[in-house]
């Protein structure tokens, strides 16, 4: 089944001069890239296919084996806004070609065909899809929210449907029985919304800053859950979050849950810390290089200053966590506080030797 016609991936990749469709083939690979007609049509999968299948009867070049992976349109062509939403969900099928994701490999199993659909799913910019329409793509949609490990991170799931408004953060869904958290906002859905009901909704809805918000105002109407901001990161769009926090916190809520104020991405950057297992929520504070282990700052798209960022990061080193959970890019795990810490410290160097 994972090697069927209908299980092949493609990326979809437009710009607006004109219609092109590019097939490269490596043995099972197989990447499209198209350019062509109006971006606001393409975005829908209907008008895709229509303008796909035109392409092939009309201008159509096919490229042949290019010793490994084949080149890409210049980066500038591509919807693909290299979020790595895909790349960390389904490794195994996307990898990263000149600055953007591509299909790299079939899946060969059905465990990374289904990665590889939860990834399509949550594509923000609805860049990946198949050949022809996935059967089990409702079986994989009813998923999400998907837990992320039962024995180590117990009630911890995955909301996926990244919003392209938030460049495809990573939304999180806490369950608790003193009430549910969802940690920045998905894209909104109705058949997410149905699942993250069944699992007992969402008291609270924690935004990390103002960059993640995304349909934040949707779920709160679905779920009635309190949104919780920092009011250094209060705009227009958030001005009727219920809980805006004020001054340097930390803020509890309830006994399981800390917040901690890490300036230095915004003004009101703040990390979630879930005590009882040890994981820490981090927005855009920090997250994991995706070319090593090592943590890194992303500080092109900070908005205040290296120091203040470094001193938030001074902060975590006195918090009890083993885990990572970013906003953007790949989770960490560490064998104990101490690896933690050593990594906290790595970072801290690098910026300041």
């Amino acid at each position: 089944m994972a090697n069927s016609r209908e299980g092949r991936f493609v990326h979809l990749l437009p710009c607006a001069e004109r219609t092109l469709l590019v097939v490269a083939r490596t043995l099972s690979l197989t990447l499209l890239f198209r350019h062509g007609v109006d971006d606001e049509p393409s975005l829908r999968p209907p008008s895709v296919r229509r303008c796909s299948a035109a392409a092939t009867t009309t201008s159509c070049c096919l490229f042949g084996v290019l010793s490994g992976t084949p080149t890409p349109p210049p980066a500038e062509h591509h919807r693909c806004i290299d979020c790595q939403t895909c790349r960390w969900m389904a490794p195994e099928v996307f990898k990263r070609v000149d600055g953007k994701a591509a299909v790299a490999a079939q899946p060969i199993s059905d465990e990374h065909r289904t990665k590889a659909l939860q990834a399509l799913l949550s594509c923000p910019t609805s860049s990946i899809h198949t050949e022809k329409p996935a059967k089990d793509i409702l079986q994989v949609q009813n998923m999400f929210p998907l837990p992320i490990d039962n024995h180590l991170l117990p009630g911890v799931y995955l909301c996926g449907y990244h919003s392209q408004d938030s460049y495809g953060a990573t939304s999180y869904l806490l369950t608790h029985p003193d009430g549910n958290i969802l940690v920045d906002s998905p894209r909104y859905t109705t058949k997410l919304a149905e699942n993250i009901e069944k699992l007992g909704g969402a008291r609270y809805m924690f935004l990390t800053h103002m960059d993640d918000v995304a349909d934040h105002r949707k779920w709160a109407e679905r779920l009635k859950c309190e949104r919780i901001i920092h009011s250094g990161d209060v705009e227009d769009v958030t001005a009727d979050v219920e809980w805006k926090l004020t001054g340097n916190g930390p803020w509890d809520i309830g006994a399981d849950f800390e917040l901690i104020h890490t300036p230095g991405h915004t003004e009101g950057s703040v990390c979630l810390f879930y005590k009882p297992v040890k994981a820490l929520f981090t927005g855009d504070h920090v997250a994991k290089s995706e070319e090593s282990d090592d943590l890194d700052l992303f500080l092109m798209y900070s908005k205040q200053s290296v120091g203040l960022q470094l001193d938030s990061m001074r902060k975590l080193l006195k918090l009890d966590f083993e885990w990572f959970l970013p906003g953007h890019g790949y989770r960490i795990h560490y064998k104990d506080v101490h690896a933690k810490d050593s990594a906290i410290e790595s970072l801290i160097a690098n910026y300041t030797s």
